[in-house]
């Protein structure tokens, strides 16, 4: 990224460089087939979790004005709106901790003012969001992003490290007070005894570590030594997603012979009933807010503001580090300046803004390399099969492969480095060859063994395109 700080250059360098590949972002997802379901179910459910967790949270520490409905209704509209308008679709956007800590803090500091009150809480965290929005288009039009070139590595991975504690703690907490009495819930309900409780905190504890375990399992099934490959492959890529089905589904078994409200499940109210509906037009009160805490309301928003600028940045700057050889350029500025918008339309609707969010958006790159490495390598393991059977030489087998390769790669419209091709060939590999007296003799899989030696050819490549982020957006939509 070209580090200025001219007003307005680095959002216009940034729309110049994605403009060039936008064709290109959906014709790449397109191509990948049925493939591009399993990172998308897998990030769909890795970013989905947590949001219903952290909207759970926002109930609890906002008295219900902000539940699941909204954390979801916000994570899915500024998902989709991203993977259509955004410049970096790698970037996953998504209610985060932070968000949840300062809307708490907001709520505790406006409900038990007589001018502001619960009433008016939703209206005054509108007027919040529009001022970090207008902080927002400051640091995007002034190039603010271009210090993220002075960002090291370490720097985001602690920043990251602190997100996943914010997650630890959030995770822990609620297993906690899965032995306790829920805030507003009557204590003398049998499924909150006390035997009754503690029952309801070890099965959240199975059902969590199970879900925990089973899904880190099923992530590396490719490498299991026994069942069919087919079948390793469909639990690799769809593991994480059947692990919540299957735990989803365990949680049910008992449903018969325990008092009901064991184990506790998460309440959605209908957005659209009569009591949810003021939460979606808050705009129409914003008015109402005294001009006195309209001005204030300047205070939360820039701390919101530096920590979206960081947060989001960070974010999109861990899903493009240098290891996955991406190809499109960034588009920090151009991001933030959207970021904006999106702040802006969630306070109008009366829903916690989203930003990028960490682990899900590097989560996401991953996911997609391990997508672009299975296409590659069945295109490749085709092509050394077919030469196995010609009878071809080591150096016919490996062009062969190295044209199969080049043909895989899109070409880009713009001016880039070239692909980075297969790795050479491992030299125990050269020397079985020569074995049999000379180089060019034919080589069988003895020698080449088809389903070993092609991962060590390929490079670390991410299949860059919008489809999956627009995918797992659409999702949540249907949750």
């Amino acid at each position: 990224m070209e580090e200025t700080f001219v007003p307005f250059r680095g959002i216009k360098n940034d729309l110049k460089g994605r403009l060039l590949c936008y064709k290109q972002d959906w014709t790449g997802g397109l191509r990948a087939g049925i493939r591009i379901l399993a990172p998308t179910t897998y990030i769909f459910f890795a970013s989905t979790i947590p949001v219903i967790s952290f909207g759970e949270q926002l109930e609890r520490n906002t008295n219900g004005a902000l539940t699941a409905v909204q954390t979801l209704a916000s994570t899915s509209l500024c998902g989709v709106i991203h993977s259509i308008f955004g410049g970096q679709p790698l970037l996953i956007l998504g209610v985060a901790e932070p968000t949840v800590l300062m809307y708490t803090f907001m709520f505790n500091f406006a409900k038990d003012r007589k001018d502001l009150g619960q009433e008016l809480i939703l209206a005054w965290t509108g007027w919040v969001c529009v001022w970090t929005a207008l902080l927002l288009f400051l640091l995007a039009v002034l190039g603010a992003c271009s210090i993220i070139n002075r960002f090291t590595r370490i720097a985001g991975e602690l920043f990251g490290l602190l997100i996943a504690m914010l997650f630890m703690q959030q995770a822990i907490r609620g297993l906690v007070e899965e032995f306790s009495v829920p805030k507003r819930e009557n204590p003398n309900k049998i499924a909150l005894q006390p035997a009754w409780r503690f029952g309801n905190g070890m099965f959240a504890l199975v059902l969590s570590f199970g879900l925990l375990l089973t899904a880190l399992r099923s992530r590396k099934a490719r490498s299991w030594r026994y069942g069919a490959g087919w079948l390793r492959g469909f639990i690799a890529d769809y593991g994480v997603p059947l692990m919540v089905l299957v735990w989803t589904a365990v949680s049910y078994i008992p449903v018969n012979d325990v008092p009901r409200g064991i184990p506790r499940r998460l309440f959605s109210p209908n957005p659209w009933s009569p009591g949810a509906y003021s939460n979606w037009t808050v705009v129409k009160e914003m008015m109402n807010v005294p001009p006195l805490y309209i001005v204030g309301a300047f205070i939360p928003a820039t701390m919101i503001a530096v920590l979206y600028y960081f947060d989001h940045s960070v974010a999109s700057q861990l899903a493009q580090q240098k290891e996955f050889n991406l190809n499109k350029p960034a588009s920090y500025h151009y991001d933030l300046l959207l970021l904006g918008f999106l702040v802006i339309l969630c306070g109008l609707l009366g829903i916690p803004p989203s930003n990028g969010v960490i682990p899900q958006s590097p989560m996401h790159t991953k996911s997609l390399a391990t997508l672009k490495h299975q296409l590659l390598r069945n295109k490749l393991a085709l092509t050394a099969r077919n030469n196995i059977r010609k009878n071809s030489s080591l150096s016919q087998l490996y062009q062969s492969m190295q044209e199969a390769y080049n043909q895989m790669q899109t070409p880009l419209v713009y001016q880039r480095p070239p692909a980075l091709g297969l790795k050479e060939l491992k030299e125990s590999t050269v020397q079985l060859a020569s074995s049999a007296g000379y180089i060019d003799a034919p080589v069988d899989e003895t020698v080449f063994d088809v389903d070993k030696d092609i991962d060590d050819l390929l490079p670390i490549e991410v299949k860059e395109q919008r489809l999956s982020n627009l995918l797992q957006a659409l999702m949540a939509v249907v949750v």
